[in-house]
């Protein structure tokens, strides 16, 4: 067999050329006072009768020794920038105090047969989150999965990005990737021994990850092993679900589900699917979605179909029908829909017979307030319901169509079910969430009492400043009133004068609601204000306002965000000097065309791993996906709000725009980071005003999930820095 002979000397001879051109890069910048110039490769092209100016392109190629020149360039940059800024040093050491000081983070608590308890848990001052378990409350907690030592080994951060045990208790799966790609392996661990079972199987990135009733085989989605050459663009399309027995090698993995499999059933290529079992069920369920938005198609089979060479699926639903999530429980599948209930309603469908038309309301639309999820419990449903900035579980017992009932009407703030109470051995368990206190995970009896599980042991750190919050409706700019919460330091004077931020999303249906991140209050202490707005694109009010957000209604999301930023100017909590904008993924859209459109209104912008350019994001791996979501520039009746809404290409010359950050990890596989090498490149060179326009690149983090706590203690103390900086707060040392 022929073996390719390595070349010792290619490597390190990229390594220097790239090294070489950095350098020069930086030393022309440094001498000029200014980011280097990124290399420019002018495209063209005419869309649907438009001439679309692309003189970025080339950027897309992050590979090319050039442009990872000009991305390394930047990245030492504006890493020196912020460097110079006084008193960055002491706020990143404040931020990640007040961290410490708060506790232990716990998340992802799950509960199984037998009392066995599973979390995930980052204990103060450590670096990630690791994978714990106990049976009961009071056993003692023990260590199954520790990302910190593959890290230590390895020299790269891992982190854990999904879980699920058996049954039974005896094996767990889990999902692990390094450096913040997203890119899990798959892993089975004999839970008794704490040994590894088989091998971990590559390019299971999705946490649909299911056990059969027996516990000996599960369901898990892989994606295709792509062959050289192929395009980015194929990355997430007919993956496959297989079902493997525990301990078997994946070569012995049978197909179960997808677009190549069931050519039948006529599956679209970005159809990603799981198949759900259930410990009491007799049938199994294969859902599919594209992955951004969570409607898709449902199809049912007996659990017996496994022992056949061809399983017999039967379609229940499809993407009209708006089925949103589903919980499987003996022979019947509860579905939540918002069709014809635009704020959410819960069917249930028997699977002896499953025609959806036949389905029978369980728990009704809300009078008030959005139903955004449901679970199930031995005798009753527990339904979440959203109104403002806060959620409280309900109640509805079994057989009773209706309202339902607050069960734990005593706790401030949000109730949202802490622990999924399908598997619950006596009574549920929440999670509790207000904007100035930490989270509790609390246990409510059947008789409504309330007593704290211990799970999170969370404080206010000492010293921290009263927090007074507003929530408010801000009017838009077609009268629509649009929910705003303000935080601040209670006596804070409204003089025009406070460092504010303002923070949006509105993609998605996802909105807001109230949270406690103990490392704000190193912001809140020095006299800042976080303002948060539920803009429409958001959830905030069910599917109507979600979907006035929504492709060719997308200019809703940043105009509310104005009228949000014009609120806080005229009430007093800023001046266009003290104002500033973020906005996270999706959220690039919401700040770079408020931005685009109102400069003026602004002193600063954040995007952290921003969507930048709308019109050229299908052409990526994940970007694919996200058509759905907000269009194709393939399709001429959507392609006009694709370049409304794409900040790139709304970049006049000549314009004072303000102070910007561009925050990515190079690893990012849902937003690539040539979204912000695009646009800041095309900011520096078109915008006159003198602010600074920096790029804060990070090599080992992603978008962000998995991202060790240090990373996040910098990427936080760096936004508030720059910030102050820029408000006039604070200056750059010589």
């Amino acid at each position: 067999m022929h073996r390719a002979v390595r070349r010792p000397g290619r490597r390190r001879l990229v390594d220097l050329i790239l090294g070489g051109a950095a350098a020069a890069f930086a030393l022309a910048a440094s001498a000029a006072g200014l980011p280097p110039a990124a290399p420019s490769q002018p495209v063209t092209e005419v869309l649907h009768g438009v001439s679309v100016a692309d003189p970025y392109r080339n950027l897309e190629n992050v590979k090319s020794p050039a442009t990872q020149a000009w991305l390394k360039a930047q990245g030492e940059y504006g890493a020196e920038q912020l460097a110079r800024i006084a008193g960055r040093d002491e706020l990143t050491q404040r931020v990640e105090a007040l961290a410490k000081a708060s506790g232990d983070v716990v998340r992802g608590v799950m509960r199984m047969p037998g009392d066995r308890i599973y979390y995930m848990k980052r204990k103060a001052g450590t670096s990630q989150l690791k994978l714990m378990m106990r049976e009961g409350l009071n056993g003692p907690e023990r260590v199954l999965v520790d990302p910190e030592q593959l890290a230590k080994a390895t020299g790269v951060p891992h982190a854990i990005n999904y879980f699920m045990p058996s049954w039974d208790g005896k094996t767990l799966a889990y999902g692990i990737s390094a450096g913040g790609s997203e890119n899990a392996s798959l892993h089975l661990l004999d839970i008794a021994s704490g040994k590894a079972i088989g091998q971990p199987i590559p390019r299971v990135q999705q946490g649909q990850v299911h056990w059969t009733p027996d516990s000996r085989s599960l369901s898990y989605n892989q994606v295709r092993e792509l062959p050289p050459g192929a395009p980015e663009t194929e990355t997430y399309l007919d993956t496959t679900v297989f079902l493997l027995k525990a301990g078997d090698p994946e070569s012995k993995a049978r197909p179960l589900f997808g677009p190549l499999l069931n050519k039948e059933l006529k599956l679209d290529r970005l159809d990603v699917a799981e198949v759900i079992f259930a410990a009491d069920s007799r049938y199994m369920i294969a859902r599919t979605t594209d992955t951004t938005v969570p409607e898709g198609r449902l199809y049912v089979a007996p659990i017996s179909d496994l022992g056949r060479k061809n399983i017999g699926w039967r379609q229940i639903s499809g993407f009209d029908d708006k089925i949103t999530a589903v919980e499987l429980r003996g022979d019947t599948l509860y579905l939540r829909t918002y069709a014809g209930a635009p704020r959410g309603r819960v069917l249930a469908l028997p699977l002896k017979d499953p025609v959806l038309a036949r389905a029978v309301t369980v728990v009704p639309q809300p009078e008030t307030g959005v139903l955004q999820s449901f679970s199930l419990d031995r005798d009753a449903i527990y339904t979440e319901v959203q109104q403002g900035f806060n959620t409280r579980v309900l109640r509805h017992a079994k057989g009773q169509v209706g309202p339902g009932k607050d069960i734990a009407p005593g706790l401030a703030g949000s109730t949202f079910m802490a622990a999924d109470p399908a598997h619950a051995e006596r009574e549920p368990w929440v999670g509790t969430s207000t904007w100035t206190e930490p989270p509790r995970v609390i246990a409510v009896g059947s008789d409504g009492a309330t007593r704290d599980t211990g799970l999170l042991a969370a404080t206010r750190p000492p010293g921290a400043p009263e927090i007074e919050v507003s929530e408010v409706l801000v009017t838009s700019h077609d009268g629509t009133k649009v929910p705003l919460a303000i935080l601040r330091r209670k006596g804070l004077p409204l003089d025009g004068n406070n460092p504010t931020l303002l923070v949006g999303y509105g993609a998605y249906g996802l909105s807001f609601e109230s949270f406690f991140d103990p490392r704000s209050i190193a912001w809140l202490e020095r006299g800042g204000v976080l303002a948060y707005a539920n803009v429409r694109g958001s959830g905030a009010y069910g599917n109507d306002w979600y979907r006035a957000g929504f492709k060719a209604t997308k200019p809703n999301t940043w105009k509310d965000g104005l009228a949000a930023a014009r609120y806080l100017i005229d009430q007093g909590y800023a001046s266009p000097k003290t104002l500033g904008i973020w906005g996270t993924s999706a959220g690039g859209i919401f700040v770079g065309r408020g931005i685009t459109t109102a400069p003026d209104l602004f002193a600063a912008a954040i995007f952290d791993v921003g969507i930048m350019d709308a019109v050229r994001a299908e052409e990526s791996a994940n970007g694919i996906t996200n058509i759905s979501e907000f269009g194709s520039a393939r399709n001429p009746a959507e392609f006009p709000a694709l370049l409304e809404m794409s900040t790139y290409h709304q970049i006049k010359d000549g314009t004072a725009y303000p102070a910007v950050m561009f925050i990515h990890g190079l690893n990012d596989p849902r937003v690539d980071v040539w979204h912000s090498a695009k646009a800041a490149a095309r900011l520096q060179a078109a915008s006159n005003s003198g602010k600074p326009v920096l790029m804060r690149l990070d090599g080992q983090a992603g978008h962000g999930v998995g991202s060790t706590a240090q990373q996040g203690y910098s990427k936080l103390a760096d936004i508030y820095s720059f910030l102050l900086w820029q408000f006039g707060k604070t200056t750059q040392k010589p």
